[in-house]
């Protein structure tokens, strides 16, 4: 028996592969995941920096109570060091992703600020009797401030 196909058709050889519109929409949504992956990622590491500063100026605020105790006056900047501080960590002293430290003037998201009351105040002469411990928060979420329980 001989098979007979149709007069006049053809065998059309089917091409594989992705068209343009398909590789494009594969492209957008890539490129959407990327940017909500990305998005995310930044917030999730400001949280921790902010949580970091939160736990830098609560210790800092207990060894400089704990200071106060001792001594009966507040460190003035010159003496906020961890030799002067005892069983406070370096780090506690810089923001996270700064070489700044703390100063005696405004915080920033370099630097954190102590300021010793009244204005002049020093250790030497044992007359600071307050003082204002700040840190700038990322993301516009305010500053943490701690100020002295005295």
């Amino acid at each position: 028996m001989e098979r007979v196909g149709t007069p006049g058709m053809t065998i059309k050889n089917k091409q594989q592969g992705f068209t343009i519109v398909e590789l494009l929409i594969v492209i957008v949504v890539i490129g959407i995941l990327a940017a909500l992956v990305i998005t995310t990622f930044t917030g999730i590491q400001q949280k921790a920096r902010n949580t970091e500063r939160e736990t830098d100026v609560k210790a800092l605020h207990s060894q400089i109570e704990a200071y106060y105790a001792q001594n009966g006056y507040y460190p003035d900047i010159n003496n906020v060091t961890t030799t002067d501080l005892k069983g406070l960590d370096a780090d506690a002293l810089l923001p996270p992703n700064s070489t700044t430290g703390i100063n005696a003037t405004a915080a920033t998201i370099d630097s954190y600020a102590y300021i010793a009351a009244p204005s002049g105040c020093t250790t030497a002469a044992g007359d600071c009797t307050s003082y204002q411990l700040t840190a700038v928060v990322e993301g516009g979420g305010g500053n943490i401030v701690k100020d002295s329980l005295n």
